[in-house]
């Protein structure tokens, strides 16, 4: 080798060398950073505040059981906890509904921030706050106090910041008011979006069209009341001709790419739960059981944080279950007297109104008791970017809520939302912890202001109930369900819906009560409930089929509804798609054979081995899609955010399917059993450029769960495979009580009967810690995956903190 090529490999060498030796301190000192940031977990801690000595003894899953004389002393001492294990978890939540994101992640937080701005909800979590009674206010006080206490006793703040070169900022009292506006983002509908398809859907089809297309109640629905509805009939060729030379078809529309924040999410997965009770008639032990699944997106870490809290001042309290960090209080769990779950309730708290404007001045409305016009309110939102220039937007706003659209009048859109309004949030859940029957607790539910749920409670005495949790608006001369004008009065919110009218029922006479996302009750109860957009029946129809099987139950009866995947809504498809599949058919095409083998082999199950099920469910939705994309293309041209997958559309699509009327078929095809066989051959075309050979797609490999950690979009695979959950392939689908899709499901499951919390069973898809070097990392996360159960009670200190005063 040459001399001056000799040289210049041995100083590329070197360069190397030196930039591996780089690397490796660099991860070397990254390494030692996160190891500073663990958590404290044994020792004792002063903690200013404190009226008396407390203790946090964790077990072998993490699971604190913290003990103190007073609730203020045991909340001071969960912030603390809270703090230490997940602060830049809590502070991406005050963060998310402050729209402050974009001062952590620059411009690309942007579009969320500025989405959310338009609700001002920093400053109304702030007028919430002063508005609170002296004992919640003081509970939020405390809970900051403790959060910011935990913070600054670890040696090394959280290494997210450290990754994005910036400081965690102190916790105030209305951060934690900030977290229930989070949720309530992730759980109502923040836009009016849905109210706003039905509008346009309307415009299109008239008020027949939404009977048909959009029923609010029908055939196959599960209430608690057994109430169900007949579906309207089909529109006429008058309404809508397919088959008419003046209808234009528009192929699919291919949504836009989540922001990078965004979590991802199934199209047809709506955030939501389940929960279901049975009476102690019913039960092995004599004494009420209650289950609940929250399903919510899944992430690292996990939204709960289980926790044992008890205290002795006043009263001998002691209540377990999952709190949310930046939440001062045991969100869903028991207290040895009583046991409560939540759902997504999907009552109607959002009204779009049609602003009535001046002709000439559009900046005037009109406004009931107002003889002079209203101008329209500019409120100016300013949004610090992280490395660039802060960006100021302006919202209308009305008397009513934000400007966020106009109608085909070029009317404008104001949408009224409860939560804008600082009387609709509070603290009195927090009496919960202290209720000993399901009266007592049904009464601190009427009262709380937290966004509205369906609250399933069962006591120790035998009595199990239902009702709404949260705050309903009462409407005067309109139902809500579509936009209209409030100018003149005649229809308006009369304040709320007084606590002895909101919608409850108590020991019902099946000693049975379910909740899955679905319309609860029907008649005068659903006119006070209106509709949010309920889920599709078919999960809280196999809920309730499965607890009126039962009797002589066990908590492990109860999670085997829990973790119940068989595909009883998709067998009809199934025949349906074999019945395409003819001699004839299948002579024609090579692929449509195999198809017919494979879907045969039906084992009825969301299981990860099994490719019937795949297929299945992708020929229905591809008849879905077939079927309703020409019909609906007025309506997403006039709406784009139109989405008619949010209707329940399958009683609907059930009838067109029978009754194949040829003016509602594409003029693609010939008749209703070509559009079937094209949906066919589309299952294998679909997965053949997806590189999927048909015979191997499970449907494990389409639901392969990724939950993953904030930064595991944004880093590179080597370093975010560290912080991610391994993929893993998982059984369920949102159609069923065992929901799972990839990046949403059961965050936690919970057995439990009041006064025998000690047979409870309770486990999370995460662990405790949001430190990636924590034991308590992914401590849980296994059984979770296997549908193993863990108990409900925290098992025997690994590790205890002190707290003095």
């Amino acid at each position: 080798m040459k001399p001056p090529v000799a040289k210049r490999l041995a100083l590329l060498g070197g360069a190397v060398s030196l930039l591996l030796a780089a690397g490796l301190a660099a991860g070397v000192w990254f390494y030692f950073q996160i190891r500073a940031s663990l958590p404290r977990l044994d020792g004792t801690v002063r903690l200013a505040g404190l009226g008396a000595p407390a203790t946090a003894a964790r077990d072998a899953l993490g699971v604190p059981v913290i003990r103190g004389r007073t609730r203020l002393d045991v909340v001071r001492t969960l912030g603390f906890l809270h703090a230490q294990e997940r602060f830049f978890q809590m502070d991406l939540l005050r963060r998310r509904s402050a729209g402050e994101l974009a001062e952590l992640f620059g411009k690309a937080a942007l579009p969320m921030d500025r989405s959310t701005r338009v609700h001002g909800f920093r400053k109304l979590a702030a007028v919430v706050v002063q508005r609170l009674p002296a004992d919640e206010r003081a509970i939020l006080d405390a809970y900051a106090a403790g959060v910011n206490a935990g913070l600054a006793a670890l040696r090394q703040k959280p290494f997210e910041y450290l990754a994005l070169r910036t400081d965690p900022q102190p916790w105030r009292p209305e951060d934690s008011i900030l977290i229930l506006y989070s949720m309530t983002l992730d759980l109502q509908d923040s836009t009016g979006t849905y109210e706003l398809s039905l509008a346009t859907l309307r415009d299109r089809f008239g008020f027949a069209g939404v009977a048909f297309f959009a029923p609010l109640e029908t055939p196959a629905d599960a209430a608690l009341d057994g109430s169900t509805g007949a579906l309207g009939p089909v529109p006429s060729a008058s309404v809508i001709n397919l088959r008419s030379e003046a209808v234009t078809l528009h192929r699919p529309t291919i949504p836009a790419p989540a922001p990078v924040l965004a979590p991802m999410r199934d199209p047809e997965a709506l955030p939501g739960s389940n929960s279901f009770a049975l009476a102690g008639a019913h039960t092995a032990s004599g004494v009420p059981l209650l289950a609940n699944d929250p399903h919510l997106d899944l992430a690292v870490p996990l939204i709960w944080y289980r926790a044992s809290l008890s205290w002795s001042e006043p009263g001998d309290v002691t209540v377990t279950g999952v709190t949310l960090p930046g939440f001062p209080i045991v969100v869903i769990g028991s207290n040895g007297h009583v046991a409560w779950g939540l759902t997504t309730a999907y009552a109607d708290v959002g009204d779009i109104v049609v602003v009535e404007i001046n002709a000439i001045d559009h900046s005037l409305y009109k406004l009931p008791g107002h003889d002079e016009l209203i101008p329209i309110e500019k409120r100016k939102e300013v949004i610090r970017v992280k490395g660039g220039a802060a960006e100021t937007i302006e919202v209308p706003w009305t008397h009513w809520g934000p400007v966020i659209g106009t109608n085909s009048r070029l009317r404008p859109l104001a949408y009224h939302w409860l939560p804008h309004d600082p009387a609709a949030t509070n603290l009195y859940c927090i009496h919960l912890a202290e209720a000993k029957t399901v009266a007592e607790a049904i009464d601190v539910a009427h009262h709380s202001g937290v966004p509205a749920q369906n609250f399933l409670v069962v006591d120790r005495a035998g009595q199990i109930g239902w009702t709404i949790i949260g705050p309903l608006p009462k409407r005067v001369g309109f139902d809500g369900r579509l936009p209209t004008t409030w100018s003149f009065g005649d229809r308006r919110w009369d304040g709320l819906v007084p606590p002895d009218e909101i919608p409850t029922v108590i020991a019902p006479p099946g000693g049975r009560l379910w909740t899955a996302n679905n319309r609860p009750l029907g008649g005068p109860a659903l006119a006070l409930l209106g509709d949010g957009g309920y889920a599709n029946p078919p999960r809280a129809t196999q809920i309730r089929d499965d607890l009126a099987a039962l009797e002589q139950a066990t908590p492990a009866d109860l999670r085997a509804i829990q973790l119940d995947d068989r595909a009883i809504f998709l067998g009809p498809w199934q025949r349906r798609l074999l019945s395409v599949l003819t001699p004839e058919a299948v002579a024609q095409k090579r692929s449509r054979g195999e198809l017919r083998q494979l879907v045969e082999h039906w084992e009825g199950r969301a299981a990860v081995d099994s490719v019937s099920y795949r297929l299945v469910r992708a020929f229905r939705l591809k008849v879905a899609e077939l079927v309703f994309t020409p019909i609906f293309a007025d309506c997403l041209d006039q709406q784009p955010s139109f989405d008619w997958r949010r209707f329940h559309y399958e009683a609907p699509l059930e009838t067109l399917l029978q009754e194949q009327p040829m003016h509602l078929l594409s003029p693609h095809y010939a008749g209703w059993n070509d559009l079937l066989l094209a949906a066919a051959d589309a299952v294998v075309s679909d997965l053949d450029r997806q590189g999927e050979d048909l015979a191997h797609a499970t449907w494990g490999r389409r639901n392969t769960a990724r939950i993953l950690h904030p930064f595991g979009r944004m880093l590179p695979r080597w370093i975010a495979g560290w912080l991610n959950r391994p993929a893993t392939p998982l059984p369920g689908d949102v159609d069923m009580p065992r929901v799972q899709t990839p990046y949403f499901g059961a965050s936690m499951r919970m057995v439990v009967s009041p006064g025998r919390e000690q047979e409870g069973l309770l486990h999370m898809a995460g662990g405790q810690s949001g430190n990636p070097l924590s034991p308590y990392y992914e401590a849980g996360y296994e059984a979770w995956v296997k549908g193993e159960p863990t108990p409900f009670l925290p098992g025997p200190a690994v590790h205890t903190l002190q707290f003095t005063p």
